[in-house]
């Protein structure tokens, strides 16, 4: 607090004021002086009604179609504004349709559920927390799974109503089991640094209508052997988890965006057991072996309704194999970037269908891995009437792509209206790939986007920095930090400016 005593102190050599330059008005300049610094703003969220609920797609190559065409009207849009990469402050356009539905309007944060209806693909449907009311995330413990404290993500996720669930600070949360979520709920990390790891990490079993968006998942170990609550009312025995980042296990209407997974035990994302309308978007992937898998197994008849969306992925450093690995299903693989792999990037069996669109895919410099395909523990008198194709996918040092189908320029010409994209229309499309603010890019605090965001730091900076911290001691370090450096200089410049008056003021 300031000294208004000293504010008053008598100089020995300066003539004596005005009498209208009282002490009293030099009270009420250090009180406004205070006031300015202990200013704060309020914040509205506002709430939405639920849509109807839509069912499986009927037409799977029609809804590539609509991919395909969302993806052309705003590359489109972009293209006729003329806004280049080189010039991005004059515009938040992009081209890619997710990112611009929502992210050109400077209000975003007072609307979020708006992302709702940005989804693309077969998880297009999913409804989140969509008419729900915001559930602020504000302890980052995770002490008992069974008996979950209020403020926490474990007791957000099971309640059964719709929520859209967003963070008070920037946290990590270290899960003591699996995080089972029930049907209804948005996880929304935009504006904050939040990273999930720990036991389990996230299972979504038997539910439908999740979105997961803006959140570092990493680290994730193998758990159970444990009682574990999945709703308001049930909870039961947990058996030995896989390890995985995400687990959608007999679920539908899925919506996995603009997350950064890596390191966990076992797969990065697995989509099994009958699970379909899902979308798995503008996301960042790294460091692991078996990145993901779609479908239980060869001959689970279930998974071959399964409908996965891949679209505008980066699959970046130290990848291995399964990007993805499909069993059954029909799998349209759209404008990712995959900057190598150590085995292969996309393999399958049990006659899946793989439709693969405007990707880039780098192979590594091992002359034994440049091919893109496998098709795994099968041999070629079953794989060759698979339905495996690339249309407009750039091949960078020496990659090739075996497709496989009969008729296969036929079959697959009627269900695209656009040509292959560039290499550089990639790289406009997963320029935002991961977490915002993880890799330099920046969508501002829960509250507004103007005031600052994220930190710069990936998940191998946390796992090495912070897995063996306090999340209450990050929370709080990185809540007080940024004030601190705001109100530094507006301190110090008004305390020099007291300094300067004090010989006037007297």
């Amino acid at each position: 607090m300031l000294d208004l005593d000293n504010c008053r102190r008598k100089p020995t050599q300066i003539q004596p004021p005005p009498r209208h330059f009282s002490s009293a008005m030099l009270r009420r300049t250090c009180i406004v002086l205070i006031s300015l610094l202990s200013s704060v703003s309020a914040f509205s969220l506002p709430m939405q009604k639920n849509i109807t609920l839509l069912g499986q797609h009927p037409d799977p190559e029609a809804l590539a179609r609509e991919v395909q065409r969302r993806v052309n009207v705003s590359v489109a849009r972009r293209q006729s504004q003329e806004v280049f990469l080189s010039d991005q402050s004059s515009s938040c356009l992009t081209g890619n349709p997710i990112d611009d539905c929502w992210r050109c309007d400077p209000n975003w944060e007072a609307d979020r559920q708006r992302l709702a209806d940005c989804g693309i693909g077969f998880g297009q449907y999913a409804l989140g927390g969509k008419g729900g009311q915001i559930y602020v995330v504000t302890d980052s413990s995770d002490h008992d799974a069974v008996t979950p404290r209020p403020g926490t993500l474990r007791y957000a996720v099971i309640q059964s109503e719709p929520l859209w669930i967003v963070f008070a600070t920037n946290m990590l949360i270290k899960l003591k089991q699996e995080l089972i979520f029930n049907s209804y709920k948005t996880l929304d990390g935009r504006g904050a640094n939040v990273h999930i790891v720990g036991g389990g990490c996230i299972t979504l079993q038997y539910i439908s209508n999740v979105i997961i968006h803006n959140i570092h998942i990493h680290q994730c170990v193998q758990s159970g052997e444990a009682n574990v609550r999945s709703s308001p009312t049930h909870y039961g025995w947990r058996t030995l988890s896989d390890g995985d980042g995400i687990s959608i296990f007999g679920s539908r209407d899925i919506w996995i965006d603009h997350c950064s997974l890596s390191h966990c035990k076992d797969g990065l994302i697995d989509v099994v057991m009958g699970s379909t309308g899902i979308t798995i978007s503008n996301n960042y992937f790294s460091h692991h072996d078996e990145v993901m898998l779609l479908g239980h197994s060869d001959t689970y008849v279930p998974d071959s309704g399964m409908q996965v969306t891949i679209a505008f992925n980066h699959f970046g450093e130290s990848l291995v194999q399964r990007m993805p690995r499909c069993r059954r299903g029909y799998i349209h693989v759209v404008n990712n970037d995959f900057t190598r792999w150590e085995m292969y990037a996309i393999g399958g069996s049990g006659n899946p269908t793989i439709n693969s669109q405007g990707n880039r895919y780098t192979a590594p410099t091992n002359p034994n891995a440049k091919e893109v395909t496998k098709r795994v523990d099968t041999d070629e008198k079953k794989w060759r009437d698979w339905n495996w194709r690339s249309e407009g996918d750039i091949l960078v040092n020496g990659a090739f792509f075996i497709a496989s189908g009969e008729s296969i320029e036929v079959l697959y010409e009627k269900a695209y209206s656009v040509e292959p994209k560039s290499a550089a229309l990639i790289d406009q499309l997963t320029m935002n790939a991961g977490v915002f603010g993880g890799r330099g890019n920046n969508v501002g605090t829960w509250r507004t986007e103007q005031s600052g965001g994220g930190y710069g730091y990936g998940d191998d900076y946390y796992s090495q920095n912070m897995l063996s911290g306090s999340p209450a001691l990050f929370a709080l370090s990185s809540t007080l930090l940024l004030p601190l450096l705001l109100i530094a200089p507006l301190f110090l410049s008004s305390y020099f400016l007291l300094l300067y008056l004090n010989p006037i003021f007297s």
